[in-house]
């Protein structure tokens, strides 16, 4: 598999103070298999699907216990200059560039409305080895209650032309790399908890998306959203048992037209 292009979502991990309770739970609900976990590198355990790796899950560094939460990896192909991008254009890098042996080199960042994502420079390990197949990541959406900030921000770090989805319900735009749409960004409304930060949002792909909430709240994850059948797909919004936010979503069953987008002048 090739280096993604710049800005290409790469690469997705959690922290989980019951690491082995994560791995029950999305072993269930995604049918995930796992690595041994690598004390080298603070036991970092990979999950795999058919074989493949598709994410990673890691107990928290002492003093770093809290709310667990996807994090998302964009593309670069240099960590050290995406840190300066990210300064420049009003974020914060909450973790500096760290070489992660051979595997690569990564940062931590916030974006100016409180997003957090990471950036991952692949070395041996160039990221996910399968998307859009059952257990594996499928598609991203920032969720922002300052959009225009994002909508500035993120552009300006990594290459990306921004689009309108041309729906007065919502308030959505797509970064897209070329002419593929790579990432969504949605604006926080009101029915959003005012205790729930801004956050990305990462959808893993399913067979069944009914049979996965089934699973997942018979686990004890809570069912946020849906299941609302799409243009996209038939997908459903989730925490699980730890509060780690997530959706699923069966991209074979789709609903009505896609969309219409415009640019973003």
């Amino acid at each position: 598999m090739a280096v993604e292009p710049e800005g290409t979502p790469c690469w997705a991990d959690a922290m989980f103070s019951d690491v082995e309770g994560a791995k029950s739970f999305y072993g269930d609900v995604l049918g995930w298999t796992f690595g041994e976990s690598s004390s080298e590198y603070g036991n970092y355990t990979q999950a795999y699907s058919n074989g493949k790796a598709v994410a990673a899950v890691v107990p928290p560094m002492p003093g770093q216990e809290g709310q667990s939460a996807w994090c998302l990896y964009l593309a670069s192909p240099d960590v050290a200059a995406t840190a300066e991008k990210i300064r420049e254009a009003g974020g914060e890098v909450l973790m500096e560039p760290m070489q992660v042996g051979d595997f690569g080199s990564m940062l931590l960042a916030r974006d100016p409305s409180g997003v957090a994502f990471g950036v991952w420079q692949a070395g041996t390990h160039e990221g996910f080895e399968a998307k859009a197949e059952p257990g594996a990541y499928c598609w991203a959406e920032i969720f922002t209650r300052e959009p225009e900030k994002s909508d500035a921000f993120f552009p300006a770090v990594f290459p990306y032309s921004v689009k309108r989805l041309e729906d007065d319900a919502i308030d959505f735009n797509l970064y897209n790399l070329g002419d593929e749409a790579v990432l969504g960004r949605m604006k926080m409304t009101e029915e959003f908890p005012p205790e729930v930060p801004s956050y990305i949002n990462v959808y893993f792909t399913v067979d069944d998306c009914d049979a996965a909430v089934a699973q997942a709240t018979e686990r004890g994850g809570v069912l946020r959203f849906g299941p609302m059948d799409t243009p996209f797909g038939r997908f459903a919004a989730l925490s699980d048992p730890r509060g780690a936010s997530f959706s699923v979503i069966d991209v074979a069953t789709t609903t009505g037209d896609m969309p219409k987008v415009s640019d973003v002048s």
